[in-house]
């Protein structure tokens, strides 16, 4: 134990030397697992610093969507041009979505995690009541228009957020350009202010990291996840693979030079994986995806709507998930039922939020739907936190290579970024 804690002692002397929040997140995070480790009646207290944090980034997330979505199309878009990005925008989303569901059921399939574990069910805690009903095609297309715009920020209904303010863009860009130019400015002046609030908030993101991951350890301890090992390890495997089957692929036909791209999204990602919450991304990844050149508007549109249409993370591990209960279960499901179920979890996965563990609500309601037993969920809430870690940084990288994809697809990409892709190409 002296021995480690003496290692992180010298990893974060090291990194005193280092400006980047990126290496403080990192030691933060071997800070918080030795903590939780060694010494987990404290780490159990440390969770109000996460919370806070989490806090903070959700009063920044609907502002800065309603924002950058408005100034986007309003400075910059025609609703022709709105409509042609949200086209593409969503081939690609579905396409990734359906590659992401499919590699999910390939490897729960192949591992057969849930076979054997029958026998543990009976002393497993009762699981959450499931909802009676799954929600439909018509609810949620009435779920995403907003009734009061105040109510869904409040709520953070960030898809409402996006309707209402793509909208309002839209209006605005029907209006002469005199008249459209105070407002403009005002809001463009508004949305400066929440990313100087966002840089703010980030000087205590190494802290509240490292509190969570404490947190985490000590609830749920190592030796408590050994059963369910196997199954975590599918899932960080089928992850990998989805990034190699369907992410690398969409980066390598859209000419992502990938230097450029891990570095800007590396942060995003970490911080995403840690605090398992996409939202606490998305500021810096709309910052970091501007300066890789994708175009303002391509990016305050595109980002937020795959918040609730593009989370190929949690549509992986819902699909993951469902075979794994009816496995653990031991009930048979056939490809053909699989497949169906594959087709639900397209929809209802959009309805996934972007906050820890939202997930399981949607995989409850699936496992309802399909008569499958709800026992086995008790035992994924034990390495829940761990699995929405990798399925919550895999949303965040998705949606920001979607960014790239798209304007690329647009033809406005920035030159320089071409040329670098072109020069690594070469090399």
């Amino acid at each position: 134990m002296i021995i480690r804690i003496a290692g992180v002692a010298l990893l974060l002397l090291w990194t005193l030397r280092r400006r980047s929040i990126s290496h403080w997140i990192l030691w933060a995070m071997l800070a918080g697992i030795e903590l939780g480790l060694d010494a987990p009646a404290v780490a159990l207290h440390l969770r109000v610093f996460s919370d806070i944090f989490l806090r903070l980034i959700r009063t920044i997330v609907a502002p800065l969507i309603l924002g950058t979505l408005i100034c986007g199309i309003a400075a910059h878009g025609s609703s022709r041009d709105v409509g042609r990005i949200g086209l593409k925008a969503f081939v690609y989303f579905e396409i990734s979505t359906t590659i992401a569901l499919a590699v999910g059921l390939l490897a729960i399939n192949i591992s057969h995690a849930g076979v054997g574990l029958a026998g543990k069910l009976s002393s497993a805690p009762a699981a959450t009541q499931a909802p009676s009903q799954m929600q439909t095609w018509d609810q949620f297309l009435l779920h995403v228009v907003p009734e009061n715009l105040a109510k869904s920020i409040a709520e953070n209904q960030l898809l409402q957020v996006a309707v209402f303010a793509v909208l309002f863009g839209l209006a605005m860009g029907r209006l002469s350009g005199s008249a459209r130019q105070p407002l403009l400015s005002v809001i463009e002046s508004f949305t400066k202010v929440m990313f100087q609030f966002t840089n703010l908030v980030m000087y205590i993101a190494p802290l509240a990291v490292g509190s969570a991951l404490a947190f985490t350890v000590a609830q749920a301890g190592i030796g408590s996840m050994l059963s369910l090992g196997k199954l975590l390890m599918t899932l960080y495997a089928a992850l990998i693979v989805f990034l190699l089957v369907g992410l690398l692929p969409a980066a390598w036909i859209a000419r992502v030079p990938m230097r450029r791209f891990v570095q800007a999204v590396a942060e995003p990602a970490t911080i995403a994986f840690a605090t398992s919450t996409s939202e606490a991304a998305l500021p810096l990844a709309i910052e970091r995806m501007e300066e890789i050149g994708v175009p303002a508007r391509i990016v305050g549109f595109v980002l937020p709507t795959g918040y609730s249409f593009n989370l190929t993370g949690s549509a992986l591990y819902l699909s993951l998930a469902s075979v794994f209960v009816a496995q653990a279960g031991g009930i048979h499901m056939g490809w053909g039922r699989q497949l169906a179920m594959m087709g639900s979890l397209m929809l209802t996965s959009k309805g996934v939020a972007g906050v820890p563990r939202a997930g399981i609500v949607v995989l409850l309601a699936t496992a309802s739907s399909f008569d499958l037993p709800l026992e086995p969920i008790a035992l994924l809430l034990g390495i829940d936190a761990l699995m929405d870690m990798g399925r919550t940084s895999i949303n965040v990288i998705g949606n920001c290579l979607a960014c790239v994809v798209v304007a690329n697809w647009e033809g406005e990409l920035a030159a320089e970024v071409h040329d670098t892709a072109s020069t690594l190409g070469s090399i």
